[in-house]
């Protein structure tokens, strides 16, 4: 297991790219470049990382896209499947799966995860949700729990997931919400380990149940944050190890990298300021059930934060500034960061030519073999 849990390498800060598999990535954005996530851009994408040393690949689980001009992650490639079809095409990469627990029968789920971790040899990862979107869940035909119920059904799934692959010929569950009967389920994941756990939990009785469950979970981070967030993740381990378990910290950004400061601004200003797509903004925010008739200031200071900080945290500016944001990630005590670009195929390659070995030589990142 210790493998899988640093990811097959030595990397201080693990690096992941986010939301490839969704149609502008994490861009709320009109410009022309934008990310498409068609299958031929995501298997270039994905060999390209995989050559380059990036740690892993983290799908967004969405089936309905926010709408506006670009029906913004309205094109989207199912996360396991996708996860099995890069596996094949690369060798040291770990893709995650990114599944709506509700949506999945377990005993199906359990035997596509063991297949994906097959294809890959032990480099498939699981990243767990419990789901928000009503109009997704009304698309399955799934009602909605309470945010509550949500995870009590999610720990019988996993709970279920994890007898399956384990040892056991043939069981039983009786849940609250999961009753099977003469479970059998061959053959076992890869190497007679299991597949890597994540969660982007933020409440606490989500972070009860990653604690409980995953190896590693999300957090959001600002740049004024950063000591705020090096408490959190300190007081997270500490919990962790109160009921005998570790776990790794995460979080999410968006990278602008350009030979200077000033380029970076720019593009960053373009495609925000200029490209936004507000219709989009607003569809999304509508969603949770907000409007400026109800609170005009916070309605609109929530459609900033949707563009100028949907992605997470920021690391606009020359190979100097991103490859310095990211150390600080790492010296606030985060295992890794899954982040997104405009165009992901584009904008890899001068990011692994010029940050990689930065982080190289600040000790984040180890010696790149290939």
């Amino acid at each position: 297991m210790v493998g899988r849990l640093q990811m097959h390498n030595n990397n201080k800060l693990k690096l992941g790219l986010f939301g490839a598999n969704c149609s502008s990535g994490r861009a709320l954005t009109k410009v022309p470049e934008r990310w498409l996530a068609d299958w031929d851009s995501c298997e270039a994408l994905a060999e390209l990382a995989d050559q380059v040393g990036i740690d892993f690949l983290l799908p967004i689980g969405r089936w309905k896209g926010y709408g506006g001009e670009t029906d913004f992650q309205g094109t989207t490639l199912e996360t396991v499947t996708w996860a099995c079809g890069l596996l094949a095409r690369t060798k040291r990469i770990t893709v995650f799966g990114t599944v709506h627990a509700p949506m999945f029968n377990p005993v199906a789920a359990a035997k596509e995860f063991v297949t994906a971790d097959l294809i890959g040899r032990g480099r498939f990862g699981l990243n767990i949700v419990v789901g928000w979107n009503e109009d997704e869940f009304e698309m399955f035909g799934v009602p909605q729990r309470d945010h509550g119920g949500r995870y009590e059904y999610a720990q019988e799934w996993i709970d279920a997931i994890k007898r399956m692959w384990g040892d056991e010929e043939e069981f039983d569950f009786d849940g609250k919400y999961l009753q099977l009967r003469r479970v059998k389920s061959k053959p076992k994941p890869y190497g007679g380990t299991r597949p890597l756990i994540m969660n982007a939990a933020v409440s606490a009785v989500g972070r009860e149940f990653a604690l409980k469950n995953c190896d590693a979970l999300f957090s959001a981070v600002r740049l004024a944050q950063l000591d705020e967030a090096a408490r959190e993740i300190a007081a997270l381990k500490a919990d962790a190890k109160r009921i005998n378990r570790d776990i790794d910290v995460y979080t999410v950004g968006q990278v602008v990298c350009r030979p200077t400061r000033a380029e970076a601004q720019e593009y960053y200003r373009y495609w925000t300021h200029e490209g936004a797509d507000w219709d989009a903004v607003d569809s999304m925010i509508q969603m949770k059930g907000e409007t400026r008739e109800r609170d005009p200031e916070n309605y609109d200071r929530r459609r900033s934060a949707l563009v100028y900080g949907q992605s997470g945290f920021p690391m606009i500016g020359s190979p100097d500034d991103v490859a310095d944001a990211l150390a600080s990630i790492s010296e606030a005590g985060f295992t890794g960061i899954g982040f997104s670009f405009v165009n992901y195929l584009r904008e890899l390659p001068f990011f692994a030519q010029e940050v990689l070995p930065r982080l190289e030589k600040r000790g984040v990142r180890a010696a790149w073999p290939g």
